[in-house]
């Protein structure tokens, strides 16, 4: 199945406020939902997939295996707990959520657990999030680069991530873009506004519509119903290099356990 290129993120969302996120985006027609193990959400998403009698293999479901998970001995275990939270056999994508803190974790044994998780059927492709080039290097070189469906990172108007992107795009990785809207500032943003103006939508669809046409995928999450409007196609040259301007380097994940980002 193909990877559709708006999916729902879940990140922050717990309890009710996962369930009434993912039903709305059911009933608006995502079909690409995400999620992590360290979101503590899997249990409401699985439920909401499950009761709402879209065939499961409609919906492209992703799961992020967390740090502390990510030895051989923990990492299929683990992951087939999400996917009984989940109430599913298999997810579509399985991503290593952050590099493993110091090294602990020797990056050839995870993805090795990966592979072996894909072999035995418990995910349809497996890829990594918040890998800069350093350490994708050591990924596409221990699994080649046709091994990793993607890379999920930070993109938004004010971190760009453009060295990074350009290298994930130039190897053939797809680039997932969370935290697109970026905690919801760019609904305030003055040059977003007018571009919005112009074509009668939100600064959202703008932002995920500049995204868009830059080949990434994007996973906004939401807890208001509003059906999107973003697209491809959309923005004049003009209003992509005004979005890009905005660029200021404010990345907003940046746990001590980061890596050394580019």
């Amino acid at each position: 199945m193909k990877m559709p290129q708006i999916g729902l993120g879940t990140f922050r969302l717990k309890g009710a406020d996962a369930e009434n996120s993912v039903r709305m985006g059911l009933e608006l027609g995502y079909r690409h939902i995400d999620t992590a193990q360290i979101y503590d959400n899997e249990t409401e998403v699985g439920k909401v997939l499950t009761e709402s009698g879209i065939p499961r293999a409609d919906v492209f479901l992703t799961t992020k295996i967390w740090t502390e998970n990510l030895s051989k001995a923990s990492l299929i275990p683990s992951l087939k707990e999400s996917l009984q939270k989940l109430q599913t056999d298999y997810v579509d994508l399985v991503l290593i959520h952050w590099p493993s803190p110091e090294g602990k974790v020797p990056l050839a044994e995870t993805l090795e657990a990966l592979m072996q998780a894909k072999s035995l059927g418990l995910s349809k492709e497996i890829g990594v999030s918040n890998f800069p080039i350093s350490e994708m290097k050591k990924a596409v070189e221990i699994v080649g680069a046709k091994n990793i469906f993607t890379n999920q990172i930070e993109v938004h108007p004010y971190l760009q991530n453009r060295k990074l992107v350009d290298y994930l795009q130039s190897v053939g990785v797809t680039v997932t873009a969370y935290m697109p809207l970026a905690y919801g500032k760019v609904m305030k943003d003055e040059t977003l506004l007018k571009i919005a103006s112009r074509h009668g939508m939100t600064p959202a669809d703008v932002v995920l519509s500049w995204l868009m046409d830059q080949e990434m995928v994007v996973i906004p999450s939401s807890t208001k119903k509003q059906n999107l409007q973003a697209r491809r196609g959309l923005l004049t040259a003009e209003e992509k290099e005004l979005i890009a301007s905005l660029n200021s380097g404010e990345r907003l994940a940046n746990p001590a356990f980061a890596p050394a980002w580019d």
